[in-house]
């Protein structure tokens, strides 16, 4: 995959991994349009990157998926690459009955229910390009889940398998899918009590990034990044490990 020259819309493009590879993909020549909930951290990030394009949307709802279409068929009619990238992390313990499950449904909304609609919405845009990519991030935890959030692993392993299937019904096509699952990551996912910054299995947003643009250079469809990989080739030792 060609890293410049590209038209890119990133979801969850504000903070985090989403800010670090607008960062990345700008400074390889890409035209670069991210979105978000939140319109005064949108506009945090275009004044720390002029070159973007920015849409306050919020991907779980239906119209302003809807919406997000419209404004990138207006802005970014020549779109290559699709980041499904917004996310949010919720504890939820099963053990309380129903008291987490609103959480829950924010979680299936933007984690799942988000990425399965927009790759249904823009493939057939992404079908009339020379190359086009679709990047899903996933995560460590799809394969090796974290108790305490089993929620949020579920939606990642249902990212994972859902990219397999993508991946499979897209290969006569000239749009390649693309999973990075990357392991705790300082980010301030929405919702998450953890404190990566404390652990030894951090890593930056800006080496994802990094990680992410090593992919698509490499044609690497499915690549677990950092301390993700012993999740990824250890599932059952790492889970025991991360869940005594």
């Amino acid at each position: 995959m060609k890293l410049s020259g590209n038209s890119v819309l990133i979801t969850g493009g504000a903070t985090g991994i989403g800010l670090a590879l607008a960062q990345a993909l700008v400074v390889n020549g890409n035209s670069v349009a991210i979105c978000g909930r939140t319109r005064r951290r949108l506009l945090a990030a275009k004044r720390g990157i002029p070159e973007l394009q920015v849409k306050v949307c919020d991907v779980s709802r239906p119209r302003s998926r809807q919406d997000l279409l419209r404004w990138v068929h207006s802005r970014l009619p020549e779109i290559d690459i699709l980041v499904n990238n917004a996310g949010i992390q919720r504890p939820i313990d099963f053990t309380k009955g129903d008291r987490d499950l609103v959480h829950a449904d924010a979680e299936l909304a933007t984690n799942l229910a988000a990425p399965i609609h927009l790759c249904a919405l823009f493939i057939p845009v992404l079908r009339k390009r020379q190359q086009a990519a679709i990047i899903n991030v996933s995560s460590g935890l799809a394969f090796t889940p974290l108790a305490s959030v089993p929620v949020y692993c579920a939606t990642k392993a249902a990212i994972h398998s859902l990219s397999i299937s993508l991946r499979h019904q897209l290969a006569h096509t000239r749009v390649r899918v693309f999973e990075i699952a990357p392991p705790i990551v300082a980010t301030g996912l929405p919702g998450s009590r953890r404190r990566p910054a404390e652990s030894a299995y951090v890593m930056s947003a800006e080496a994802v990034a990094k990680g992410i643009m090593e992919a698509l250079e490499s044609d690497s469809y499915e690549v677990a990044l950092g301390a993700a990989k012993r999740l990824y080739e250890h599932r059952e030792k790492a889970f025991d490990a991360i869940n005594g």
